[in-house]
């Protein structure tokens, strides 16, 4: 008899035995009453599954605590200034949140967006002539790269990679004018294309992310000082488009549109979701709780965009309101990072892959080239990023995307709720932490708190944070035993 065939006997007996196999199969078809799902809740918080519930409870703490310390905190232009102050960092933690969930890091996420953020200035400083900007041997190593990039990405398949990095050979080439779309669509393909070389170092020949990943981000800041020069600025705020990435405003009209959307189609996938479980006869959450769920953030919604709206400029000659445009991009990342991960089979393997190598690879995966790929989607999260941290602060200069940019970037994936071990973890999560760093760094500003004791209060929250991972997992672990 195989081993398969014994152990199909050994559950055949033990369900014979016990009788209550399919008594407890049967809870797939029951809903959840309030007292049972938060019965559930509390045993899975006691088990260590305490996902992003400390960084929700710090950030409230915080919010308190400097609302009591500082009358500016809670002013609308502060609230707008906060939102559009951590977006940069939230959106390069977004793509190292798929490294972190295979149990990788990705040390050279900074200097890869200025990288790309360098690039993308030099094109609008030099009318899109790259060559003259660069001079003809870097111009001709920068495009080696990206072809070279292009053939690494078609070697493991992944087309985007490819795809991005040609794309980015034929914008340096035709040297088209200066155009703030062009420029920004050159530095997400500079960012794809370095995703892909550091994916194949790592997955196809084998070496360490840590080391990889050190290792370039080193050369990239090399590169940074190649393309700018020491002492050098390359400034984009005379372009209105790429000034308003992270300085403009929707309009009124606007921001109640994205109200409308973000906050009703929540509710449409979130309700629609529920019901459509619920007529299918599967495990629910109570109803009232999703309908309580939903409600919160609708109205939490209303009243942040019904505040943005109101004119907060202290001068009465200049009408400032509106939600920032930084809102819809992280929430259209959000909603993309969230609906892979949750909706689609590469999301699911990204959780094996991160949960179990081995068994990942025994159950068909193609675990290297889905290793590289989460490298390509960081690095063009960082070159996203590098367009948002560069238009915040009107230019881009030999520090960009520094030691501060890659830490706060990780320390916000990580204090939100991943894991640093792989395996655990949401695009929230992010999201949460970088609005963690934010509160802390605008907080400690409006106090008048030296940049030392920023730093030193920054790293004592992400020593916290894993701390709190490192201890849930062992938790999860003894629980599990």
């Amino acid at each position: 008899m195989s081993e398969e065939s014994a152990g199909m006997a050994d559950v055949s007996q033990a369900t014979a035995e016990s009788g209550t196999a399919v008594t407890d199969f049967g809870i797939d078809t029951t809903t959840l009453s309030v007292r049972e799902a938060s019965s559930n809740y509390v045993a899975r918080l006691r088990g260590g599954e305490i996902g992003s519930l400390p960084a929700i409870l710090g950030l409230v703490a915080l919010i308190v605590f400097f609302s009591a310390l500082s009358d500016v905190f809670f002013s609308l232009n502060n609230i707008a200034n906060l939102l559009a102050q951590g977006a940069g960092q939230t959106i390069i933690a977004i793509g190292i949140v798929f490294v972190l969930l295979i149990g990788e890091i990705d040390l050279s996420a900074g200097t890869a967006s200025g990288v790309a953020g360098a690039v993308l200035a030099m094109h609008y400083v030099e009318n899109g002539n790259l060559l003259t900007g660069m001079g003809s041997t870097v111009f001709f190593v920068f495009n080696a790269m990206l072809a070279l990039a292009a053939i690494l990405a078609g070697l493991l398949r992944i087309w985007p990679g490819v795809a991005f990095s040609l794309l980015g050979i034929l914008l340096t080439v035709l040297g088209l004018s200066a155009n703030p779309w062009v420029e920004m669509l050159l530095a997400v393909c500079v960012g794809a294309a370095i995703g892909s070389i550091t994916g194949f170092l790592i997955a196809k020949i084998g070496m360490p992310s840590f080391v990889v990943t050190l290792a370039l981000f080193l050369a990239w800041q090399g590169v940074i000082l190649q393309l700018i020069g020491e002492g050098g600025v390359l400034g984009i705020s005379s372009s209105h488009v790429l000034d308003a990435v992270a300085n403009g405003n929707l309009s009124t009209v606007g921001s109640w549109v994205l109200c409308v959307v973000a906050a009703g189609g929540y509710a449409v996938v979130t309700l629609g979701g529920h019901v459509l479980r619920r007529r299918r006869g599967l495990v629910t959450r109570p109803t009232a709780l999703v309908v309580v769920k939903v409600s919160a953030l609708v109205i939490f919604a209303i009243v942040v965009t019904a505040l943005l709206t109101v004119n907060r400029s202290p001068s009465s000659l200049i009408v400032i309101s509106g939600v920032p445009y930084v809102v819809p991009i992280v929430l259209v990342l959000l909603v993309a990072g969230t609906y892979v991960l949750t909706r689609t089979t590469y999301g699911r393997h990204i959780y094996a892959v991160g949960g179990n190598v081995e068994a990942a690879r025994r159950a068909g995966i193609n675990v290297t080239q889905l290793r590289a790929s989460v490298f390509v989607i960081s690095s063009a999260c960082a070159a996203v990023g590098a367009i948002v941290y560069s238009s915040k602060v009107g230019s881009v200069d030999p520090q960009a995307g520094g030691l501060n940019t890659l830490l706060f970037a990780v320390g916000a994936a990580v204090i939100g709720g991943t894991s640093l071990f792989g395996g655990r973890g949401r695009v929230a999560d992010a999201v949460i932490g970088g609005a963690v760093l934010a509160v802390v760094s605008n907080g400690l500003g409006l106090l008048r708190q030296p940049a030392a004791v920023v730093s030193i209060v920054t790293g004592l929250v992400l020593l916290l944070a894993a701390s709190v991972d490192a201890l849930s997992r062992r938790r999860v672990a003894m629980s599990g035993r």
